[in-house]
């Protein structure tokens, strides 16, 4: 009980004229509030900035289709990689790379953008960038069922259809370095699966020497299944194991459609996909080595199956 004087109660008046109006709404979603104008004026800042609100942002480094910093950005326009924006922070000291950077991007017509070293800080994830930064353009992957066919038209070469199937190939410098030699050796193009494979990053197009240029790469959900439709589509499948009895210059039906899968380096293939194989073949090697690295064993099959058709 109150002491002192009763106060008259609202009756629920206060309460039945709050009936319906729901949760009060937070202050930056209140148009007269001053929050609601600061939440705007950020929203509209992020709309302006090159790279948009999705460029990194989060301090944990540059994305996989950045290159920062001079040197690597030079030997990147260089290797002959794609460029979908450079760029270049305002007041930065000038040297004889960054000079070259310039010259190239004159000579070869790129975009070369002018930003704040707090905008190319946030775009490329706060990585050292000396003041330059280079993004590529989304990879645009072919479909693996018509590579298959094109791969078996082709009229390119005199020699019969070769595709290189990757399983288990995580490292982006295995990958560019898989599809360089794919392109060395004559192979029509390179399969990859969606998950757990390195994809066209920077990094990968760097490693394959321009070659991710001219030699299609496509993704597949399904790599077995991939497989499969290989074989009823004429292809003999060889895997790489490095427990195979047969050598891989003796593999019977490397002069027909092939298509070489290959495992990572520390796991090799899975069951499944050497289960699915015509052929598991090997590559000798002296018992002071246990193993290869994936694309140096690439490299060395697609050799020997260019060499045996001749």
């Amino acid at each position: 009980m109150t002491k002192g004087k009763n106060t008259a109660g609202s009756g629920g008046r206060i309460r039945k004229s709050l009936e319906g109006r729901g949760p009060t709404p937070k202050a930056e979603d209140r148009v007269y509030h001053k929050a609601h104008r600061d939440k705007l004026l950020r929203e509209r800042s992020q709309a302006r900035r090159p790279g948009g609100p999705k460029a990194a942002a989060n301090g944990k480094g540059a994305g996989a289709d950045w290159v920062v910093g001079r040197n690597p950005v030079y030997e990147a326009l260089q290797a002959g990689l794609p460029v979908r924006s450079l760029y270049v922070a305002e007041g930065i000291e000038r040297d004889a790379r960054l000079r070259d950077i310039f010259v190239y991007a004159a000579e070869h017509s790129l975009p070369l953008l002018q930003v704040t070293r707090a905008e190319l800080d946030r775009m490329t994830g706060a990585a050292v960038h000396q003041g330059v930064a280079l993004q590529l353009p989304e990879y645009k992957y072919a479909d693996a069922d018509d590579l298959l066919a094109d791969a078996l038209l082709s009229d390119a070469t005199d020699t019969a259809a070769l595709l290189v199937a990757l399983d288990g190939i995580t490292d982006p410098h295995n990958l560019g370095a898989i599809i360089r030699s794919a392109a060395a050796f004559g192979a029509h193009g390179v399969v990859i699966p969606t998950r757990r494979s390195a994809s066209l990053t920077a990094v990968a197009w760097k490693a394959s020497a321009g070659a991710a240029a001219r030699t299609p790469v496509a993704k597949v959900g399904n790599l077995n299944q991939y497989i499969e439709r290989a074989k009823k589509a004429g292809y003999t499948v060889i895997g790489l194991a490095g427990e195979a009895e047969l050598d891989i210059a003796t593999v019977p039906g490397t002069a027909d459609p092939v298509l070489l899968v290959i495992g990572s380096e520390g796991d090799g293939l899975a069951r499944l996909t050497r289960e699915r194989c015509d052929h598991l073949a090997r590559i000798p090697i002296t018992s002071a080595v246990e193993s290869l690295n994936a694309s140096v064993a690439a490299a060395i099959a697609l050799y020997e199956i260019s060499r045996i058709r001749g």
